[in-house]
């Protein structure tokens, strides 16, 4: 039974979230030596879809051959490396309850789901003719890649930087 509020309780507005008790508990478990997993990994799939972009954008230029096999090479390592980020950064909304509990977590994860659906699609469209794949559609789907992956990280950079997601409380002192 919920305890009895008096007047001046009830009328004020509250958020029933920022009272549920695991609201402030936002510490990352998989971390390594304190440092979260997700954090790490993440920065590899982000350079290589704006690489990636940037080679489509110097074999427009160039010409070049090799341009078009770093992309190959820089579309799948950003899938792999993509994958594995957010098998971490699943585990950690899913096993966290502060971060479970925040809508704009979920909205990070549809978002990293979309992009990953979008890096993975970038590489194998690349796999049999990485030449013939960049113009024009390659290099639309590296472009779109770093569409998503700029909301994403905003998205991902929000919710450490406003909410202190993953952020440790006590820094060993």
């Amino acid at each position: 039974m919920r305890p009895k509020r008096t007047w001046s309780q009830r009328r004020r507005l509250s958020d029933p979230i920022e009272e549920h008790s695991a609201f402030d508990d936002t510490e990352s478990t998989i971390a390594l030596a304190g440092h979260p997993i997700h954090a790490m990994l993440i920065t590899y799939p982000i350079a290589l879809a704006f690489l990636t972009l940037f080679a489509d954008g110097m074999f427009w230029w160039t010409g070049d051959a090799f341009w078009p096999r770093m992309a190959v090479w820089t579309a799948g390592i950003a899938f792999v490396m993509g994958v594995l980020a957010g098998i971490a950064g699943t585990v950690e909304l899913l096993i966290v309850p502060g971060i479970r509990i925040r809508a704009p977590s979920w909205t990070h994860f549809i978002l990293a789901c979309t992009l990953l659906s979008v890096l993975g699609v970038n590489w194998g469209f690349r796999l049999p003719d990485p030449q013939a794949a960049v113009l024009p559609v390659g290099i639309l789907i590296s472009a779109l890649g770093v569409g998503l992956t700029t909301v994403t990280g905003w998205h991902g950079g929000k919710l450490v930087f406003d909410y202190q997601i993953g952020t440790q409380r006590d820094h060993g002192s």
